[in-house]
Formats: structure tokens, C-alpha cells, sequence
């Protein structure tokens, strides 16, 4: 398997886990969301870029953003619809860069 190419994301979120509150800490399960998801999911979602624009400035290609898109959104219906708590974390991103929206 060949390495993944670094994405480039505007910053780190400040808030890093999302918990639902009818639940005790203890007896929740989670779902891991990286920094390049959550970037594509806010660039696509929050900032109505088209996939190519997106991709553009993360520095990757149309179709991998289109997969890691899809990949995120996935894991954010999986922690709402089944009651676990989101956790953004790892991935092979760089902050930054002139072109970031």
C-alpha cells in the first residue's frame, strides 16, 4: 500500500469530541473522525464548495476528496442515528498554506 499523500486543512477544530448527553461517558461508544474528513466535510458542507474547488485546496485529487467525504459523512450519521460520541483526531494533514479558504 502506497503512503497517502498530506492533505492540507485551514486549522485544527477547537473542540475535538462531541458526546451525547442522555448517555453517562462510560457507556458511550465512539467514532473516530481524522482532521482531513472533518476538513472536507466543513469545505464541502459549511463552505458550499464544489468537490474540485475542495480538493484543490486541500491539495488532493477530485475522487479522493469525493472518498473521504463520503467516508466522513458516513461516521457523523453513524455517531448521530446510533448515540455514540465523534472524536476528531489523526490523519496526514498539514495546517495551513496560502491558498486555504
Amino acid at each position: 500500500m502506497r503512503p497517502k499523500k498530506t492533505r492540507w486543512i485551514k486549522c485544527v477544530p477547537g473542540e475535538r469530541c462531541f458526546k451525547p448527553l442522555c448517555k453517562p461517558l462510560n457507556k458511550v461508544e465512539g467514532v473516530y473522525l481524522s482532521l482531513d474528513e472533518f476538513e472536507a466535510v466543513r469545505l464541502a458542507c459549511l463552505e458550499e464548495l464544489k468537490q474540485i474547488d475542495a480538493a484543490k485546496l486541500m491539495k488532493i485529487s477530485r475522487p479522493t476528496f469525493s472518498r473521504i467525504l463520503t467516508s466522513a459523512q458516513k461516521k457523523i450519521a453513524d455517531g448521530l442515528v446510533n448515540i455514540k460520541s465523534i472524536r476528531i483526531e489523526g490523519g496526514c494533514c498539514k495546517v495551513g498554506g496560502r491558498n486555504i479558504k
